[in-house]
Formats: C-alpha cells, structure tokens, sequence
C-alpha cells in the first residue's frame, strides 16, 4: 500500500455504498487475497437517512458479522438494537451477500444484495424499505483521488413504489503506519457524499409508521395524508435528496480495528411541514457512528 502525505487542509472526497459498505482498512486487505472473518459491534448516535431523521434522537446498537472468501465473495448479518426502550428492543436486522472484486488495478466494484427486516413498531426512516439490490465502482487515479459511483434499488414494502438511489463522491485517504507498533495503521478520510434518487421510501414511512405511532400526527392524519397525496408525484420523481460531509477514521492494531465517522448531512427537496409534523425542519442535521471490530 502506497502511504501519501498531504495538508490536511486540502479539500479531498470519499464516498461509500449505503448496504455494501467496505472501509478503508478493508480495501487495504484486499490484495491479501486471503479469506477472513470479522465480528463488531458499532454505536449509532442517531438514525438518519437520507439527511432526513426524527426529531426524537433514535441511539441504535449494531452487532455485525461478515464472513469473505478470497475470491471476494463475502455474507454478513446485522441486527438494530434500541437500548433506551423498555419494550421491543431489537429494531431490525439484515441479512447480505455480495461480491468484491477488482477490475484493474485502479478499478474495483461491487455488487451485493440484502435482506433487510424491521419491526413493526419501528421508527426507522427507512423501516419501509425490505430488500436492496446494489452496485459500485471506484476508481483509483495515481494514488491521489478516487472517484466513485453506487447505485441502489430498494424494494418498498405494502404496495408503494420502489426507489432509486444514486450515490455519486470523490475520496482520499491520509494514512499512517506505524504510529505506536510496527504494523498499526490509521486512515483518516475526509469525505463529501452527494445521494440522488426517489423518495418513496419516505411516502411509505410517513402514511405507515409516522402517522400511526405519534398521536399528534394521528389527530392531524386526514389532512396530512391528503397533503402527502398530492406530492405523491414528486416523491416518485428522481431528484436531489442529500449531501453529506465526512471524516471516517479507522485504526488497525494487529485483528482490532476501531473507527469513528462523524456525518453532517444537508437534506434537499424536503417535504413541507405542514406534511412532516414532528420531523427535524432544518437544513443539516449532524450524527456519528462510532465501534470496534476483530478481523482474522
């Protein structure tokens, strides 16, 4: 692996897919061409998609585990964990298969599949989304920036129309070896994210999870549902949704690996008020997710 230095001032891009994530520290294991196993467990601040949340704070813990065989074929399973709930704790899980692999040397892709389940009382914005079917590219120009593009196609459960989602970002990453052993590694990645696509998704979250589990929402649900009736057109057009900044930082210590990527998203094309009754009405909104994994 080529080790660059540069400013940390400079401006620099990563973008990542939503269901097929591969860290940076993974893509450094790729050229081991060696099967392995990793088992971790992440801490979410806040459920954010797309840029748009709750304006009650969700914490959510997420158990995760991914077995990849050296031809790049890799399996994972994941669960939701609420603590700050006294009932209904375990909020969703997913189940994935997928496959990395490399094209050129500067080339690499993926495609991947997940099963995604969600309980019925889950606030999730993107508890209506059942199985997604994803795609991506990356492209590594001299070591310096690396373009990438993902795209998704999300399943809606109940009858609503399916979604869209293009992800579009550029990236670099400072990294660093031997900061307190021969062989550690830290990978710090300043990141921009720009997600396009649908937004049934949110049609389905707001008539079948936001109007039924808040009782204001409910006493306000006739008009709201009429208003959100007469946006059903644009929910389904493709358009801007968010943009998103970046730092993931990964530290590699023999099997341990430990990360952080604190997130500022900026929702666009969002619904009226009047629509999303209780929902975060500003523009940004920030979150973090933070965790520890072991890798054989």
């Amino acid at each position: 692996m080529k080790i660059i230095y540069l400013p940390l001032f400079a401006i620099l891009f990563f973008a990542r897919n939503a269901f097929a994530q591969t860290s940076p520290i993974d893509n450094t294991d790729k050229n081991n061409k060696a099967a392995s196993f990793k088992i971790g467990i992440n801490y979410l601040n806040n459920n954010v998609f797309m840029g748009r949340a709750d304006t009650v704070t969700t914490p959510t813990i997420l158990p995760e585990l991914k077995y990849t065989f050296k031809n790049g074929v890799f399996l994972s399973a994941g669960a939701d964990y609420i603590p700050n709930r006294l009932t209904n704790r375990l909020d969703g899980g997913s189940l994935a298969v997928g496959y990395d692999y490399d094209i050129t040397d500067d080339l690499s892709g993926g495609i991947s599949f997940a099963k995604l389940f969600y309980n019925a009382n889950s606030t999730q914005i993107g508890s209506s989304i059942s199985s997604t079917f994803s795609a991506n590219l990356n492209y590594d120009i001299a070591t310096i920036i690396t373009p990438s593009i993902s795209v998704d196609y999300n399943i809606i459960k109940q009858g609503f129309g399916n979604d869209v989602f293009v992800n579009a970002g550029l990236s670099h990453d400072f990294a660093k070896e031997g900061i307190f052993g021969d062989k550690d590694l830290l990978i710090i990645s300043p990141t921009v994210a720009v997600n396009t696509g649908t937004q049934n998704f949110y049609d389905a979250y707001l008539t079948l999870k936001k109007y039924k589990l808040t009782a204001k929402a409910v006493a306000k649900e006739a008009t709201a549902k009429k208003l959100l009736a007469a946006r059903k057109v644009k929910l389904s057009k493709f358009d801007m949704l968010d943009y998103e900044f970046s730092a993931p930082v990964e530290y590699k210590l023999g099997i341990l690996i430990l990360s952080f990527t604190p997130t500022y998203a900026v929702a666009k094309n969002k619904l009226p008020a009047r629509i999303t009754a209780g929902m975060v009405s500003g523009p940004g909104i920030f979150y973090f997710e933070t965790g520890a994994a072991l890798k054989f």
